[in-house]
């Protein structure tokens, strides 16, 4: 919990942002929440939020929010291998507390630290989601019942930017690391005229690809594992 905590400069004013942002769309505070608690996704719910605003209907708001968040698919698929002994239970509120940060803090101590045990690992990453999940939901109520109070200029959108560098940047320490985020960057701003963030549904897989394609290379170059 205490290694999360300086998430929450950027998490706090990210979910004010949202709560401020949804309700100038329209919706109400119970409403606010409901995308907050359940979803529980800045991202997509951005992107809903800012589709809805634009009239678009509900399929496309569904599979938008969908495609943003497909890299969480991605996420769990790299946690298996540290949480395969989860119960059943065990996963249902690891998948609904999974989020960047949470998975972010959570793979960066599991790869620094793999003799811990699966209790170990189970309550490091509670302690990142409560740490995490908590003020989120907060910071949106704050930001939809008194958010209409703060001035146009203290800038609150900085937080989404601040937020994945400082979850990516030390995570970028292998060729393969580096080489996924450099084609997948350089993907995304080629497709950036896609319409409802396809873009980035197209260019995620690629830089995966690319990273995975580098990492065989280099295990068969000193001769590990494929």
């Amino acid at each position: 919990m205490v290694q999360s905590l300086a998430f929450l400069i950027v998490i706090v004013p990210f979910a004010v942002l949202f709560g401020v942002v949804a309700t100038e769309a329209g919706l109400d505070v119970a409403q606010v929440m409901g995308f907050s608690v359940l979803v529980l996704a800045g991202a997509s719910q951005f992107t809903a939020v800012q589709l809805l605003s634009d009239n678009a209907s509900a399929f496309i708001v569904i599979v938008s929010g969908l495609a943003v968040n497909l890299r969480m698919a991605m996420y769990s698929a790299s946690l298996v291998p540290w949480l395969r002994g989860a119960t059943g239970r065990q996963k249902l509120w690891i998948a609904y507390a999974l989020i960047d940060q949470s998975y972010a803090l959570s793979i960066q101590h599991y790869e620094r630290h793999p003799r811990l045990s699966l209790q170990q690992r189970l309550a490091y990453f509670a302690g990142a989601a409560v740490a995490l999940c908590v003020p989120w939901i907060v910071a949106t109520w704050v930001g939809a019942t008194v958010g209409q109070a703060i001035p146009d200029d203290i800038a609150l959108d900085f937080a989404m930017p601040i937020t994945f560098l400082a979850m990516i940047a030390p995570m970028l320490r292998t060729p393969a690391h580096l080489a996924a985020c450099f084609v997948s960057i350089v993907a995304a701003l080629a497709l950036a005229g896609l319409p409802s963030g396809l873009g980035l549904l197209i260019a995620a897989p690629i830089g995966m690809a690319t990273g995975a394609l580098v990492e065989k290379r280099m295990a068969n170059r000193d001769g590990g594992p494929a």
